[in-house]
């Protein structure tokens, strides 16, 4: 899509995301990055909300906004100790409500591992079963098994589920 704004024209990729608990609704992303994948822009635009909710609540709860510190040191030392509040409450919070625990600490304080596609992770167990040279069962369930431990923990639960 092409749009003008003040005589400049540039390119414009949108990218509608259905809501989960309504298909009715969705929320439109936009982005000059045209080059972008969709997934890509989904995963930007989810790393730039968890900053928005940071600010908002540093703000709101933990009162960033609110300092009556004068010297540059103070100030530096008071959006350290605002951040560090937020860290542990965010930290105790997953602790509380999400059966993911230090993995997620991991993606909180770094730049978050993309998950392996599940195409990549299909190649990759074809691969290592053509590449087996006996027909041991055992063989196979292992690398079955080790192709399995390699995959998102979400998978990872919904096919021992059914397994």
């Amino acid at each position: 899509m092409t749009l003008q704004y003040h005589g400049h024209s540039f390119l414009l990729k949108l990218v509608f995301v259905s809501n989960r608990g309504n298909k009715n609704k969705y929320l439109v992303l936009a982005t000059t990055q045209t080059k972008l994948s969709p997934e890509e822009i989904i995963q930007l635009y989810g790393r730039r909300w968890q900053i928005e909710t940071y600010f908002k609540t540093s703000k709101q709860y933990l009162a960033l906004d609110k300092s009556q510190v004068q010297s540059y040191d103070g100030q530096c030392g008071y959006i350290a100790v605002t951040a560090i509040t937020y860290d542990l409450l965010t930290w105790q919070e997953r602790q509380n409500t999400d059966d993911k625990t230090i993995g997620d600490l991991f993606y909180l304080m770094n730049e978050s591992l993309p998950d392996i596609r599940f195409v990549d992770a299909l190649v990759y167990l074809i691969s290592e079963l053509k590449e087996l040279k006996q027909n041991s069962f055992e063989k196979i369930d292992e690398v079955i098994n080790d192709f399995i431990n390699q995959l998102p923990r979400f998978i990872q639960i919904a096919l021992k589920q059914i397994i």
